[in-house]
């Protein structure tokens, strides 16, 4: 699965602020998300679960050739699987979901699966962050914009409420396609704000590279 703007916006974006002792990233594909927060971090629990095989030992590959070997681990389960059998935690959630709810194939089976909901639906993925994000916990995830709403709507029946969402751009006469978010128990105030990618095709909005620089090679 190749690397994409998705998430390296969402590894890059996502607060440690509140300094997690544990992180889990759902539905890590190679481990992008997971080994962006160890360069970050000094969490010493990164988790990760995936539930294709190859993307799975691809993660597993990368997690150990990574500097931040010891501090990663990824598990080959589904998510309901992983909630009934893990009793710990954590204080950092993180998911770039499926959400190609249409239809589409691109040729690739793997590829098609993960990118449509069918296969961890919101409300799935809503259920089990739930149960495993602390009391205090953030769940930071990336999701179309015109899923905001009902996404939102969703996390409020299981007690999580936006605190920052942050609207994307492709360049500055685009639509806004991308909503990051940022969920806890209880509501607070929300911190809204936007980010647009390109100023025009490559050449990249300054709020951008600060965002990404310390991830790319040539940035």
């Amino acid at each position: 699965m190749k690397i994409g703007t998705d998430g390296v916006l969402l590894g890059a974006w996502t607060s440690l602020e509140n300094n997690p002792h544990s992180i889990l990233d759902i539905g890590a594909g190679t481990g992008l998300i997971a080994l962006m927060l160890a360069q970050r971090s000094g969490t010493e629990t990164i988790d990760a679960i995936e539930i294709d095989e190859d993307a799975y030992e691809q993660s597993v590959e990368n997690f150990e050739a990574s500097p931040w070997g010891d501090r990663l681990f990824c598990y080959h389960a589904g998510l309901d699987e992983f909630v009934d059998e893990i009793e710990d935690q954590y204080d950092l959630i993180v998911s770039n979901p499926p959400f190609y709810s249409e239809v589409v194939s691109s040729g690739n089976v793997t590829r098609d699966m993960a990118r449509q909901n069918q296969s961890l639906p919101f409300d799935e993925l809503l259920d089990a962050v739930s149960k495993l994000l602390s009391p205090s916990g953030i769940f930071s995830t990336i999701i179309p914009f015109k899923e905001e709403r009902p996404f939102a709507d969703l996390a409020a029946q299981m007690g999580l409420y936006p605190e920052r969402i942050t609207h994307l751009k492709g360049n500055p006469t685009s639509d806004v396609k991308r909503s990051l978010m940022e969920l806890s128990f209880g509501q607070k105030e929300i911190l809204q704000d936007s980010l647009t990618i390109e100023i025009k095709r490559h050449r990249y909005t300054d709020a951008y590279t600060e965002l990404t620089r310390g991830f790319y090679l040539k940035m």
